[in-house]
């Protein structure tokens, strides 16, 4: 009986370091995904250094996970002690990580609030100055998402450096204006019109709002994926302890 239960023990524990491997793959998958794509979630994640630092962390327990789930398998189909101890351990110190960092970003989420973003746009943008990185992941983000601003044209209005630089001569940055396609090698339909701030000529959208809009489905389903990864780890460190007690 007692060596139905060890093998039964032994097989959830396979079963369950599986997951861990594929839930280590996604987010390992989903961390590179956001440094290198293309559409332009890599400009939002620079606009914030506390999402680079989530990216890199993403990347880091992704890469761990995805290691701790292939020696976990090893250890339960071999029945070695010492890798199922370093595993348990292992396993428990990238649990404790990750409900640190959902905690630290519960805490800091009003730094990704509408507000947060135009206030940090209101004092810090600098126009064309893509000596500035500030500004120039802005642009990047504004040409990409064919946006303006956070809230719209408007927040230029406010915008200290941005008007000292520009002499209050333009209304919105060359960012802001439409382009045919729109992209960054795409041709404005008119510079001139476009910084006078004629409606036809300007992108008038937000760029939380569209940005909320595109990536609001990826957000859940990061968060669901976190939640899963975190559940099964607890139930593979529960089932590495009873196996390691278990074995002879």
């Amino acid at each position: 009986m007692e060596g139905d239960c060890l093998s039964c023990m032994k097989y959830l524990m396979f079963v369950f370091n599986f997951f861990i491997f594929l839930g280590g793959a996604c987010l390992l998958g989903i961390g590179i995904w956001v440094m290198v794509d293309p559409t332009g979630f890599r400009e939002i994640v620079a606009a914030n250094p506390l999402l680079i630092t989530g990216a890199y962390i993403l990347l880091a327990m992704g890469g761990l996970l995805f290691l701790l789930g292939f020696l976990g398998c090893c250890g339960a189909v071999r029945e070695n002690k010492c890798l199922l101890l370093f595993f348990f351990l292992f396993i428990l110190i990238i649990f404790l990580a990750e409900l640190s960092a959902a905690i630290l970003a519960f805490i800091f989420r009003e730094n990704l609030t509408r507000e947060f973003f135009t206030k940090e746009l209101t004092k810090h943008y600098q126009g064309n100055n893509d000596t500035d990185v500030f500004s120039a992941t802005w642009n990047s983000v504004m040409i990409t998402f064919g946006c303006c601003g956070v809230n719209g044209p408007e927040d230029f209005r406010f915008a200290s450096v941005f008007r000292l630089l520009t002499l209050d001569s333009d209304e919105v940055p060359e960012a802001c204006c439409r382009r045919e396609p729109q992209t960054r090698d795409g041709v404005l339909l008119s510079r001139e019109e476009c910084l006078l701030g004629r409606d036809l000529f300007v992108n008038k959208q937000g760029c939380y709002t569209v940005i909320l809009n595109t990536f609001e489905t990826y957000v859940y389903l990061a968060g669901a994926l976190a939640i899963g990864v975190l559940a099964i780890e607890l139930f593979a460190m529960i089932f590495a302890m009873c196996l390691f007690r278990g074995i002879q």
